[in-house]
């Protein structure tokens, strides 16, 4: 098991990681610090990462304790007077003092405690508007599939074939075709309308799909059928005898069409068998006799065509880049609550849904891509606010409603209350995150 994993590729996973759960986390406790600051509360500890027991760094700098601590998940700020993670009994004893946030107006308490919130949203902002200034939008319009969709067998499932052009969703035309997955598993999607061979059909989808697609992982049940190309050839292998070549493009098999997604049936079911190979080199189509071996062994590797794509790209000026960031944002938020609300429905088993760590990690891409990590950094940023927003003791959330209806009735729950609101809420979050946890470390080992 351990000899299989490729270390090179988890590093370079782990350092994306760490790097961007210490930005949004630091930015988040930013935000409770400066606004603590700014009403004048002492704000004892700043601390990027959890410390029990011990601290990878620390410093006091003034009243305030600076450190790294050695579980890679969170972060804090302790606020003198606040009932929070350290549950720091002895303090909240003493009489009331003029510096610490119990002794603040409710309506500055309030500010304080959504300030990392609000950070996390402006920075998933920033960073979508800057990946639209940077590198731009490029999607694969729906109606630009020459060669269809390409279905795996949860898609046929449910009555889709190879070849079949989307033509609409529940009867609405989905411009960027990466979108269709989602909104299938996220909109309690009917139909799909598609053309097969030139008839308009309707695919009615199952209640239970979503909840499919998500067990089995197949958000891809539907991917652009293109052509396939040939990546490389081992020397001296049976394709090199027959003149393949890097670079070709096996367009047909005994004058039938076939596609990066059907080659390899193909070949199986063929084997011992003399075919005629039509091959696409540069301009030219070239005819090849070639007996497929017994083994099913070429010796050539193949990759999907993908510049056979009618690509779109969206450029967008300094000015144009800020409501397309608010858009992706609005859209990120909106894709996530709608994902939660499938768990809270029940409508998905919260095992095959729910992820730690483990499973944020694995998100990142195996080589270090800016685009693609700013694009990750900027979703678990907007997540995070929307985690923490959550009316649950020991998130921000349910801080700030304890302080909406104390500002309402008049009336401060007692420090006692808090505490036991903070420790409820916090065996609940712990208890979470060691099940999730559980639950990629099963999932690694199976």
């Amino acid at each position: 098991m351990l000899a299989a994993i490729v270390w090179s590729v988890v590093g370079i996973k782990v350092l994306q990681f760490i790097l961007c759960i210490s930005i949004i986390v630091g930015l988040h406790e930013l935000g409770h610090f400066l606004t603590a600051k700014w009403f004048h509360c002492r704000v004892e500890k700043f601390y990027i990462f959890m410390n029990p027991w011990f601290s990878l760094w620390k410093k006091k700098i003034g009243e305030t304790e600076y450190g790294i601590g050695w579980v890679p998940f969170g972060g804090y700020v302790k606020i003198a007077g606040m009932v929070d993670e350290s549950l720091d009994r002895e303090q909240m004893k003493k009489p009331p003092q003029p510096w610490e946030f119990r002794s603040k107006p409710a309506w500055q308490r309030l500010i304080i405690m959504l300030a990392g919130v609000t950070l996390n949203l402006i920075l998933g902002f920033v960073i979508y508007a800057m990946i639209s200034f940077t590198w731009g939008d490029e999607y694969i319009p729906t109606n630009k599939l020459t060669y269809g969709i390409a279905v795996d067998s949860l898609g046929k499932s449910i009555g889709l074939r190879d070849g079949d052009k989307i033509l609409g969703v529940d009867g609405q035309y989905i411009e960027d075709f990466s979108r269709i997955p989602l909104k299938i598993i996220l909109n309690n999607t009917k139909t799909i309308q598609v053309d097969r061979g030139g008839q308009e059909m309707d695919i009615p989808i199952p209640s239970n799909f979503a909840g499919k697609i998500i067990k089995y992982k197949a958000i891809n049940f539907v991917s652009p059928r293109v052509p396939m190309r040939i990546d490389s050839v081992i020397p001296s292998s049976y394709a090199a005898q027959v003149g393949i070549r890097k670079g070709d493009k096996v367009v047909g098999i005994n004058g039938q069409l076939v596609y990066f997604d059907d080659i390899r049936n193909f070949i199986k079911n063929k084997k011992s068998e003399t075919v005629s190979l039509s091959i696409l080199r540069g301009r030219d189509t070239v005819l090849a006799q070639a007996t497929i071996p017994a083994s099913g062994i070429f010796g050539f590797f193949f990759t999907p065509d993908v510049d056979a794509l009618d690509k779109r790209v969206i450029h967008y000026s300094l000015v144009q880049s800020i409501p397309a960031g608010i858009q992706k944002s609005y859209s990120t938020l909106q894709t996530y609550w709608l994902q939660l609300k499938l768990i809270f429905s029940g409508k998905v088993n919260t095992n095959e849904s729910l992820g730690g760590v483990i499973t944020m990690g694995r998100m990142f891409a195996p080589v270090w891509d800016w685009e693609s990590f700013w694009k990750i950094t900027a979703l678990f940023s907007l997540i995070l606010a929307l985690m923490n927003i959550l009316p649950i003791p020991a998130l921000d959330g349910g801080h700030a409603l304890f302080t909406i209806v104390e500002m309402l009735s008049g009336r401060k729950p007692s420090d006692r209350f808090m505490e036991y609101a903070q420790m409820t809420g916090m065996v609940l979050l712990l208890g979470l995150m060691a099940y999730a946890l559980g639950l990629d470390i099963f999932r690694l080992f199976k």
